[in-house]
This record gives C-alpha cells, sequence and structure tokens, in this order.
C-alpha cells in the first residue's frame, strides 16, 4: 500500500486550528455536537477487493437498517492517494467522519490533532477483543486511542507443493521457517531456469520494516511527541542483506522480481518459474482464482529470525476526524464494524488477519483445517508494534529515502554500507 510523506503544518497554522471550532462542534464535553434529529456520517473505505467492496456495503447497509437515527454514507478512496487526499481534505475541513486507513499513516495526523479520541466511546468488548500489542499501535502517547485496528497483513511464503516434490525438497513443516532454511531450500529448488524464490518488492519498504522485527530489528527511537531518532545496525539490515545474498550470491532468488511488483511476479509463480513465491498474505485470493486447474500450492510456517517468527503489526484502521461533529455516534458505528462476524466476513474477503481473538476464532471455524488459512492465521500470533508506526515523519522517510534506498540496493546498484548511510542521513535531514 503506497504512502506519500506527511506534510507539516506550522505551529501557528496548527495552534489556530486547535484553538478554533474547526474539529468538531460545540454542546458536549468530549467536543461533539448533540444531535436534535438524524446524524448522517460519512465513512470513506479504501476496500477495493470484489469480495471486500462487498462485504463492507452489507455491513453499511444492515448498520443503517437497525440505525435510522444515525445513517452512514460509504464513499470510496484509494490506497494510492489516501495520504495526499487526507492532508487535503483536513486542511480544508472536508474529512470524512470515518477514515479507512492503517496505523503508519494515521499517528502523524494524530500528532498533529486530527484524529479523535476514541477511548470514551469503544466498548469494553471491543477493547477486549484486540491484544494490547496492537492497541499500542493505535494509541498516542498520552493515551487516546485514535483508531480501531482491524485487519492485519503479513508476509507470508507460498510454496508449490509439486515443485518441492520434484526436486526431492522436503516441504517446510512445524512453527516457524528460518530465514537461513528458506535460503537454503530455495538453492535446492533452483536449476534449469527457475528459480527458488520470486519476491514482487518494487515498494520494498513496508516488507523490509515489518519482517526485521524478527531479528529485533527497530530502526528507531520514537519520543513521546512522535519525533524519533535513527540507529541501523547489523539487526536492521538482516533482512535487507538475506535478500541481497539469496539474489545475487546464491542465485535463487530472480533479482528481477525485485524490481517487479507482486502481481507481476504472480504469473511466473503459477507458470513454475518460481517454486516460492514471497508477499502479503493477501495474495492468497489472488492466487486462488489465478491458478491453473491442478496447481497445488500452499502456505509455509512463519518466516523467523534470530527474535523468531515476529512481524510489526500494521493494522488497517478505522478512525474518526476531529473535525467531526458526531464522534460518539460515528465510534458506535466503529464499534459495531468490529464485531466478530463482520471482522470474519472481511477478513475472508481480503484473505487479512482479524485483530480480534473471536473474529480469529470464527475464521478458523469457518474455514476448518485449510491449508492455506491455518498457516496465514498463525503468522498473526506474534504480531508486535513497531516504533517506525509512530514516528511522525515515517512516511515522508519511507517514500524520498528508504524506498530509493532499498531499490538501489536491490538492484545491486549501492552496497550494504551505502545503504545504511542512505538510510541514517534521510532520516537526519527530516527527523
Amino acid at each position: 500500500m503506497k504512502r506519500k510523506a506527511v506534510l507539516g503544518i506550522g505551529a501557528v497554522a496548527l495552534a489556530g486550528l486547535l484553538g478554533g471550532c474547526a474539529f468538531g462542534g460545540t454542546g458536549t464535553s468530549s467536543g461533539g455536537s448533540t444531535p436534535d434529529g438524524p446524524v448522517t456520517l460519512t465513512f470513506q473505505s479504501l476496500a477495493y477487493q470484489d469480495s471486500t467492496v462487498a462485504a463492507t456495503k452489507e455491513i453499511v447497509d444492515s448498520w443503517n437498517a437497525d440505525h435510522p437515527d444515525i445513517q452512514v454514507n460509504l464513499t470510496q478512496g484509494s490506497w494510492d492517494n489516501v495520504h495526499d487526499q487526507l492532508v487535503t481534505q483536513f486542511q480544508g475541513g472536508t474529512a470524512p467522519d470515518i477514515i479507512h486507513d492503517e496505523s503508519s499513516d494515521i499517528m502523524g495526523f494524530a500528532n498533529q490533532g486530527y484524529l479523535a479520541d476514541l477511548s470514551p466511546y469503544l466498548s469494553d468488548d471491543v477493547k477486549n477483543a484486540v491484544s494490547d500489542d496492537v492497541w499500542d499501535t493505535v494509541t498516542t502517547s498520552d493515551g487516546k486511542i485514535v483508531a480501531a485496528p482491524t485487519l492485519l497483513q503479513t508476509y507470508v511464503v507460498f510454496a508449490n507443493k509439486d515443485a518441492f516434490a520434484a526436486a526431492g525438497v522436503d516441504l517446510p513443516s512445524g512453527d516457524q521457517l528460518t530465514w537461513d532454511d528458506l535460503a537454503a531450500d530455495a538453492k535446492k529448488l533452483t536449476a534449469n531456469g527457475n528459480y527458488g524464490v520470486g519476491w514482487g518488492l518494487k515498494q520494498p519498504t513496508a516488507a523490509v520494516m515489518n519482517t526485521s522485527l524478527g531479528f529485533d530489528g527497530t530502526f528507531f527511537d520514537v519520543k513521546d511527541d512522535g519525533s524519533a531518532t535513527i540507529d541501523v545496525g547489523d539487526d536492521e539490515l538482516a533482512v535487507p542483506e538475506a535478500i541481497h545474498s539469496m539474489a545475487y550470491d546464491d542465485s535463487s532468488l530472480d533479482p528481477v522480481t525485485l524490481t517487479q511488483s507482486g502481481s507481476d511476479v504472480l504469473p511466473g509463480f503459477l507458470g513454475g518459474k518460481y517454486a516460492m513465491y514471497i508477499g502479503g498474505n493477501f495474495l492468497a485470493q489472488q492466487i486462488g482464482e489465478s491458478a491453473p486447474a491442478g496447481f497445488n500450492w500452499t502456505v509455509l510456517p512463519p518466516l523467523a529470525g534470530s527474535a523468531g517468527p515476529v512481524q510489526a503489526a500494521n493494522p488497517q484502521t478505522m478512525s474518526v476526524s476531529a473535525q467531526s461533529k458526531y464522534p460518539e455516534q460515528a465510534t458506535e458505528f466503529i464499534d459495531y464494524f468490529m464485531n466478530a462476524d463482520n471482522q470474519a466476513k472481511l477478513a475472508q474477503g481480503d484473505w487479512l488477519i482479524p485483530t480480534s481473538a473471536p473474529a480469529r476464532d470464527l475464521v478458523a471455524e469457518q474455514t476448518g483445517a485449510d491449508s492455506v488459512w491455518v498457516p496465514i492465521l498463525k503468522t498473526g500470533e506474534q504480531l508486535k508494534g513497531a516504533p517506525f508506526q509512530k514516528a511522525t515523519n515515517y512516511p515522508q522517510w519511507k517514500d524520498q529515502y528508504a524506498t530509493p534506498g532499498l531499490q538501489q540496493y536491490f538492484s545491486n546498484s549501492i552496497g550494504l554500507d551505502q545503504l545504511k548511510q542512505q538510510l541514517t542521513d534521510g532520516w537526519s535531514s527530516i527527523g
């Protein structure tokens, strides 16, 4: 999911906004207005796959049928430009009441005062259904919950079971798959013009940042105000180095795929060019829909570094604009959106992992012993909050420095030391 830079707001301008009446109406202690009639709320959704778009519409329609006094109008946004769109909407006073985004993008807006505190309105059932580690990704240093975390993406290894069998390589099993074992199997599976691994890393930063936690690679030390210092050491470079080594030392990962998107690489996996294919778990839906008849595939155990099978929890989120006149009513809808039935429905539409434990249990029950869903759900068991998610200038650093630097490293244009320097100097220039 593509992100653009956070646009700074001058202290005087921000103080003016916060001091005026742009953020919510008047009449209640929480900053919202007391409605004297039916309330209409706008919900900007980023759902894009047909199944999830349909599930979202079904949830909204069901809510509207049961709540004539709180009606929700569904509008469509896009992951490709959501950050820039929100910047324009917040600054123009036109932000939707209910905002769909992800945790790594919203904290900058929260630090600038654009998001309402949901903690007074969220039900105990919703709060208790999600782990503290995941709530931490949407909670400010002063304890404000600025979003409800909904669905989680992890990075998984898809495998062509027949390719493993043909090469005489045992299909990995157990609780985890180490990077060393991934590399060893990739070498064994590379022959006759085919590669052990294809990985679409045209936009590499999210994958690197999320999987680096498996090596205790945290990158940032973040202060309460969202400012941060960067430290790029061996732990932070472990994942890029492992990817680079498979591509250029072992020649078991097709280096061409490192310049392509995940959808660009998928046909190679389905066509037998790659025995393994790494990407977001949501790609399972595309594989299921696009795979040729008889294609025998599965998901391998979670990738694990020296710290275990840990990845960053970067959930999709539902926030309420601080400009909304009706934060309580908007949060009431979010509470409904978070119930187990709704989350299970959305999760299965996108092949994502619900943040809610009851919803995960429901998905497991509804999908049974499915060989793909079982390992996908398992990758969600050790997700942690990562410092980068609360670093205010992270989106800008990601787009302007991390992504170009990693792209150069993965194209073998620069070395590891140069990558480290670019990441460090880039943050120093904006942080």
